[in-house]
């Protein structure tokens, strides 16, 4: 049922917050952040409108995407940083993708794949510097740059970036914070003493963009601000500007009696004879299950509250005596400043207590993406 529903993405708005971002972090070069088919809007769509904003890198999590990039004729500088094993490392490093190492095997795979094609990787060392996910350990941080170095001194890569990720930079004033950002200067340190003069220094993320003038060094990145959301609930960005609208056509309405049960397991029971409109969106599109009887949205300029059970396909909307019909628009959220009835994704998030990251890259592939602007 999905083809009476859409994304719409403004491109104009990535481009207009890729602007804003690049003011905000002081002039610091911007990388845009398209992971994950761009945040859910579409990967080059969004890179094309990033780059109309200014963005000097594209940040992507796989080198499958960072190839998609290169194959669409982007010539950005690119870095892709999760590389389990069996990834195509020789495609990337053909490509001239950066590649993010996060641990020794990683480091040793791409300096053998150089050697093999001829060719000069260009790798970024991550440093661990208190997220405890990807990132070489404080522990085995020098050994791994020695040997970085000694590939470089051969030929094999250039180390063109040195970088990290905070754990709470979406908390303001939390310690970790500084302990990481101390961590990381070590780091730099310690890549220093090794010879290595990287292009770029990196750890600040669309939070610490926002926060952290001290955490700049040469470049920013910007992944969910870019798309026009903030990334610290409650902290408004003056000028950012939600870029995709998710909404459907109602399908069908119909008046039930008092007492009626709603959809599956009937979790909700009209209260009063009702109208209920039905939305030809569900779980399969990207509409969380939780969302029962939560999930708020835009139904005949009112806002409302799904009724009942989210299904696979659909889900029902009680709209009182309303005079809603089918054809009239359900927007589930997009941008307020059009109209403050609108809900966003962080009103989604709040309802579902989770984070609007989740929200609109959960969005299906048969929802189509339907795009606006000229960016």
């Amino acid at each position: 049922m999905a083809p009476f529903a859409h994304a719409r993405v403004d491109l104009d708005a990535i481009a207009s917050n890729a602007r804003l971002l690049s003011e905000l972090a002081g002039g610091t070069p911007l990388m845009g952040v398209v992971k994950a088919d761009g945040y859910g809007h579409g990967i080059l769509p969004a890179a094309r409108a990033l780059i109309a904003g200014g963005a000097s890198w594209l940040g992507t999590a796989l080198i499958k995407e960072g190839l998609e990039l290169r194959e669409a004729g982007i010539t950005l500088p690119v870095m892709s940083w999760i590389i389990p094993p069996g990834e195509p490392v020789g495609e990337a490093i053909e490509a001239d993708i950066d590649l993010g190492i996060s641990d020794r095997a990683v480091l040793d795979t791409v300096v053998s794949e150089a050697r093999r094609l001829g060719r000069v990787a260009r790798v970024q060392l991550k440093a661990d510097t208190g997220l405890n996910r990807g990132g070489v350990t404080r522990r085995e941080w020098a050994s791994v740059v020695e040997a970085a170095a000694r590939a470089e001194e051969e030929g094999a890569v250039r180390v063109t970036g040195v970088w990290s990720h905070f754990a709470c930079a979406d908390e303001p004033g939390h310690p970790s914070i500084q302990a990481q950002l101390d961590v990381f200067h070590e780091a730099l340190m310690v890549a220093d003493k090794a010879g290595l003069t990287p292009e770029v220094r990196h750890i600040s993320n669309s939070a610490a963009l926002l926060t952290l003038p001290e955490a700049r060094f040469d470049l920013v990145r910007a992944g969910i601000a870019s798309y026009g959301l903030s990334p610290i609930p409650g902290f408004g960005v003056p000028g950012l500007r939600p870029a995709m609208t998710f909404e459907s056509s109602v399908a069908l309405t119909k008046r039930v009696p008092e007492g009626s049960g709603v959809s599956y397991g009937h979790r909700y029971v009209t209260k009063d004879e009702t109208t209920l409109a039905l939305v030809p969106l569900g779980y399969a599109d990207g509409v969380p299950r939780a969302a029962t009887n939560r999930g708020p949205l835009l139904v005949g300029g009112a806002r409302r509250t799904i009724a009942g059970t989210v299904c696979m396909d659909q889900f029902v909307v009680d709209v009182g005596d309303d005079p809603v019909e089918a054809g009239d628009l359900a927007v589930l959220f997009g941008d307020p400043s059009a109209d403050p009835a609108v809900p966003t994704a962080q009103d989604w998030a709040d309802v579902l207590d989770t984070i609007p990251y989740e929200i609109i890259t959960r969005i299906g592939a048969r929802v189509p993406r339907e795009y606006a602007g000229g960016a």
